[in-house]
């Protein structure tokens, strides 16, 4: 009996603008060894980031069957998707209804390329998708000099950002032959290697996992009350900058006296808007340590909004307002961030920041949005789950960041210390 090909698709796509000029590249590899089989890439003109993705799916699955004359059988081909859009994974895995109707065309032409029995979805984060991440940049770059993408541009021999495939990979599921041989082979060899040596997929759950030393811990603190907090007023980072009211002084101080009793703040990094600059220079002055100002934790910008009620806000601009409350990809009246805009900057933050301070504990000093965004980043929740998250000002959240690119969310919303 003829064994299945197998191969790990790794798809991405993106759009400067959202839309805007966009492009997509995907890459077929093989599990065993890690080899790129194949790579593909387009300049798309103007479309959103999930139309990109999807066509990047769609372009990956379409070169997988490609390499196997008789793909559309059943049992020819066994694929892995790989992509960190977590929209495309659950729609295309069948677990989140499609609603869109740019993707509903998009998601049943992927889903006509090979046998749905033969084809699995995985999510995985952005920095664990570089090389189709990189083949979509470039799609992009060419389109904007007036050029289609040539796979001359790019090859595997060049892309030494992703590990080999066989050393971070379990194989892809399928009937015992040469193939699975050949994945036992990988597996062994890759366990006789030293440990600080093979980088692995993270581990999510209860599934057993290497000691990966002391997480980086973030401390999530909202800052205080402004006079805007109690109106529930927008304040973002593109208004009038409030300061901290004398009910949000108090707040700072009964956070800094609870975290100098506890003890384990190492480093404290802060938006740079006053109210939280003020409420972290009043724990820096309790642990005697410095703030370092960081630019990816402001607030979003509410544009038109700031400054107003979401009463308001729905008087004066309600379609918008619906839009945004629709999609994360919408942003406020008036040149504001959407949600998707902010998730990038702060996404990009975190990086830098669990880089910087592995295995250590920072008191990171920031705003609603950002806090919420890192807490459902970590959750692997859609954009959605901002909305049903409380986040009390003065409030404490946490979370921990390990080696292996798995987070755990410790704390959320405590106001403990300020009663």
């Amino acid at each position: 009996m003829t064994q299945p090909r197998q191969f790990v698709i790794e798809a991405d796509g993106g759009s400067r603008g959202n839309p805007g000029p966009a492009g997509y590249g995907a890459v077929v590899i093989d599990p065993v060894t890690g080899e790129t089989l194949a790579e593909a890439a387009e300049y798309i003109g103007v479309a959103t980031n999930n139309v990109a993705e999807y066509k990047g799916l769609i372009a990956g699955l379409k070169a997988a069957k490609a390499l196997v004359p008789d793909a559309s059988a059943d049992g020819a081909v066994q694929v892995r998707v790989r992509m960190d859009s977590k929209l495309v994974v659950e729609q295309m895995s069948g677990r989140w209804k499609i609603k869109h109707p740019d993707m509903k065309p998009l998601a049943a032409e992927a889903a006509r390329i090979l046998p749905a029995s033969a084809v699995t979805y995985e999510w995985i984060p952005r920095e664990r998708n570089k090389h189709a991440d990189r083949l979509a940049n470039e799609a992009m770059d060419a389109g904007k000099r007036g050029k289609q993408w040539e796979p001359s541009a790019s090859t595997a021999a060049l892309d030494t950002t992703r590990p080999s495939v066989a050393s971070a990979l379990p194989p892809v599921s399928g009937p015992p032959g040469d193939a699975a041989a050949g994945a036992a082979k990988a597996r062994a060899a890759l366990a006789s290697r030293p440990a600080a040596a093979s980088p692995s997929a993270p581990q999510v759950g209860w599934a057993a996992a290497p000691d990966l030393g002391t997480p980086a811990t973030f401390v999530l603190l909202r800052h205080g009350e402004t006079a805007l907090t109690p109106e529930k007023r927008f304040s973002g980072s593109g208004g009038s900058d409030p300061e901290l009211s004398a009910a949000g002084r108090h707040q700072a101080e009964c956070i800094a006296r609870s975290l100098a009793a506890r003890g384990t703040v190492e480093e404290i990094v802060s938006s740079p808007l006053r109210r939280c600059r003020e409420t972290a220079a009043a724990v820096a002055a309790r642990l005697g340590l410095e703030v370092r100002i960081e630019e990816g934790l402001r607030e979003t910008d509410f544009g038109a909004w700031e400054g107003l009620t979401f009463a308001e806000v729905r008087e004066r601009y309600g379609p918008d307002l619906d839009a945004w409350l629709a999609s994360a990809k919408a942003a406020p009246t008036g040149g504001g961030e959407s949600f998707a805009e902010v998730t990038r900057r702060v996404s990009a933050t975190r990086d830098r920041l669990t880089t910087r301070h592995a295995g250590r504990t920072v008191l990171l000093v920031t705003h609603v949005t950002p806090i919420k965004t890192l807490i459902r980043l970590a959750l692997g929740a859609p954009p959605e789950a901002m909305f049903r998250m409380e986040l009390s000002a003065a409030s404490v959240s946490a979370v921990a960041y390990y080696a292996d690119g798995n987070a755990s969310v410790r704390l959320l919303n405590d106001t403990s210390h300020l009663r």
